[in-house]
């Protein structure tokens, strides 16, 4: 599989005979993290487990894959085992399950590494770096007040880009493949000066590609391609020139070099500019000196961009370490005197009103110095609240150790740690036997990953790894694993999890900042033994909203998609005529009645065409309340429908509209009654109507009755 400019490998894992799952298939791309979500008892924990024993049977000689042959073959001694395929090249593995959890053993400065987002990111800590900002407020006035320095540092980066990541002048880069063979805008070839006007028009890119999308229409006749009025073997030859002197992307490389520099033009001197424009009009391309010369008008640009970086940047971070806060802003000051290519009038005048602003928070020094140290003071007492707050709870509860939250200096983070009340001054060894459920499993998990770093496993498998933490633990906790230099990124990862969230966090919300762990999902399901995944991309992941609007239209029957505009208007709260209607729909009225708090009378002639009208325009389709009335009291219908379609959802849909008593055990009504209304949905969801994520088991219930009434029926 190709990622991006890397080949990727993947382990196709095929799974037989292993408990619930009679035949199966899993697909691992390596060095990414594989999430599987799943219904509980889809087989998330089996397939982990038989990943996980044939691996170590593999290396030990064991047969640990054994304990998973299903029990209706329990009598067979050498006949329908259970078979792991495709994990032959897998030569280590690594699994976080609740047996993992169960036998760890909590080192004292592991028990927690995200101290600081829980407990020292508080209102207090955000109040003192609102003082220390305000103290500043002069670097971001100046930029905001001022945005045509912000244009110069975007031109100027742009710049610098073109120039590529390498010490010297990148052959790869934009500039050298713009001006590097010589500028053949400004330098037409003889033979092609016929299209001069065409070649330098400012449109040019766009022409060549025209013009070199006709040449492949030249053989079809002898008329010319472009006007049909004239002979075109004569021209053939020179028309194709065009395609071998000429590359587009080479040309629209040097138009951006030339734009960029243009938009730079009044802060660079004259020569430098003239300079830098008659190097990229050579016809014979760059020479040694010319090099040297972008080279350093390369470098004098990367350092005012850092100094203005780091100017944007001032704050209690970039301070909080030194003791003299004028001296580090003093250094911050820019001296044009020695940038010379870009010491101009222009130029000198935003940096004139940034070393001002620099100049003026200089004269607050003494008393930025006293916020930073104040802020720094800050930090240890809110440490101590919350020690205290934490040490209470132990003490209250009854237990006799208390922790502390201490500064690693070299890593620049806070940790707790565990004692003994009775052993104040050290730290204790076995931590998880005096922590909670949810918190074992956190220390746990941050524990297992520098385990598996530390022993370098080829795979690494999660089952169902946060599903016990709230949700602002989540987030924190999944970032850890996974975008840290000491995490998960880089690493084969297979999570599996009954949990929708992480997905929403990672392939959704935030795929900006995962994407280093390149993520992807599949949805797994087990139809009667078979287990099969589906793919969930970023598109899949839909509000409710979107979903009905997008059934309404798609589905293909009618009555399924007035189920979902009836849960459209209840979930928007839209409780008007359509709704009115609806619901008489599917409480089988044949006189419709409109029912309020207020009111319960029948619906006027009027009201039932409008909000007819009004349900033909949203479905796309002719409604008439009659027919449907019909339609929906009509068991022969009814079946015909929920046999036809093969999706769990639409069947338990067309189920609850066919059997208003529901069903008779209270486990399975509750299920069907929440689906068919919109109490327990998630904010974000996958489609029901593409992804199986109703039960097979509540399908064959529903089949039952389904036949009870065929049965009844005839």
């Amino acid at each position: 599989k190709r990622l991006g400019n890397f080949f990727m490998s993947e382990f196709n894992i095929q799974l037989k005979n292993c408990n619930s799952i009679e035949n199966g298939s899993i697909k691992i791309i390596e060095n990414s993290l594989n999430i599987k979500y799943a219904i509980n008892g889809t087989g998330k924990s089996t397939s982990s487990k038989a990943i996980e024993y044939a691996v170590n049977d593999k290396n030990n000689a064991t047969s640990d894959l054994l304990k998973l042959k299903p029990f209706k073959y329990r009598n067979e001694s050498d006949t329908n085992n259970p078979k792991v395929i495709g994990i032959e090249t897998i030569s280590s593995i690594a699994v976080f399950n609740e047996d993992y959890v169960n036998q760890i053993v909590l080192q004292p400065n592991d028990v927690l590494k995200n101290s600081f987002d829980i407990f020292i990111n508080n209102d207090d800590y955000k109040n003192g770096m609102s003082e220390i900002n305000e103290l500043i407020i002069e670097i971001s006035k100046t930029f905001d007040e001022n945005q045509d320095i912000e244009i110069m540092l975007n031109d100027l980066n742009e710049l610098l880009q073109s120039f590529g990541n390498a010490k010297g002048l990148s052959k790869s880069s934009i500039f050298f493949k713009g001006v590097g063979k010589g500028n053949l805008v400004e330098n037409i070839p003889e033979e092609l000066v016929v299209y001069k006007d065409f070649i330098q028009n400012e449109k040019n890119i766009t022409w060549l590609k025209w013009q070199m999308s006709g040449k492949d229409y030249l053989d079809i006749s002898s008329c010319c391609p472009f006007c049909t009025s004239s002979d075109i073997e004569e021209k053939k030859e020179t028309i194709l020139t065009v395609e071998k002197k000429y590359d587009s992307k080479l040309i629209e490389h040097l138009n951006k070099v030339i734009q960029t520099v243009s938009k730079l033009k009044a802060y660079f001197t004259q020569d430098t500019y003239d300079n830098i424009i008659s190097i990229s009009k050579n016809v014979d391309g760059l020479k040694k000196e010319e090099e040297n010369f972008l080279l350093e008008i390369k470098e004098q640009v990367n350092t005012l961009i850092d100094k203005l970086i780091n100017i944007k940047r001032l704050g209690f971070q970039s301070l909080k370490d030194f003791d003299k806060v004028d001296t580090i802003i003093k250094d911050l000051k820019i001296n044009i005197e020695y940038i010379n290519h870009l010491n101009t009038e222009t130029t000198s005048q935003k940096i004139n009103k940034i070393n001002d602003s620099l100049e003026s928070i200089l004269q607050k020094s003494g008393q930025l110095q006293g916020k930073v140290r104040l802020q720094k003071i800050r930090i240890e007492e809110t440490i101590k609240t919350y020690k205290d707050e934490i040490n209470d709870f132990l003490k209250y509860a009854g237990y006799n150790y208390s922790v502390n939250i201490e500064e690693d200096v070299s890593k620049q983070t806070y940790s707790m740690k565990l004692k003994h009340n009775d052993f104040i001054d050290s730290n204790i060894d076995n931590a998880r036997n005096h922590l909670s459920y949810g918190e074992k499993n956190a220390f746990a998990l941050i524990l297992f990953m520098y385990d598996v770093l530390k022993n370098n496993q080829q795979l690494i498998i999660l089952d169902d790894p946060i599903s016990s933490f709230d949700k602002n633990k989540k987030f924190a906790i999944i970032e850890k694993l996974f975008r840290g230099d000491n995490s998960f990124k880089n690493k084969t990862v297979l999570m599996l999890t009954h949990d929708f969230e992480p997905i929403v966090d990672i392939i959704l919300h935030h795929s900006d900042i995962f994407n280093v762990v390149k993520p992807n999902a599949y949805f797994l399901e087990n139809i009667d033994g078979i287990l099969s995944e589906k793919s969930i991309s970023k598109n899949d992941i839909k509000t409710f909203l979107e979903i009905a609007q997008e059934n309404i239209l798609s589905l293909d029957e009618q009555i399924n998609k007035l189920i979902y505009l009836r849960r459209l208007n209840e979930v928007t709260n839209n409780k008007g005529l359509v709704y009115q209607l609806l619901s008489n729909i599917f409480h089988k009225r044949e006189v419709p009645k409109y029912q309020s708090s207020t009111e319960d009378r029948d619906m006027t002639e009027t009201e039932i065409n409008d909000a007819s009208e009004e349900i033909k325009n949203s479905i796309n389709e002719p409604f008439v309340y009659s027919v449907c009335f019909q339609n929906i009291n009509d068991n022969n219908e009814l079946i015909r429908l929920y046999e036809k379609t093969t999706n769990n959802y639409e069947k338990l849909q067309i189920y609850r509209v066919l059997n208003n008593n529901n069903h008779n055990n209270r486990t399975i009504r509750k299920f069907i009654n929440e689906t068919f209304h919109i109490e327990n949905d998630y904010i974000y969801q996958l489609n029901p109507c593409v992804y199986q994520t109703v039960p097979n088991y509540i399908i064959k219930e529903c089949d039952k009755d389904i036949e009870i009434i065929k049965q009844t029926s005839n």
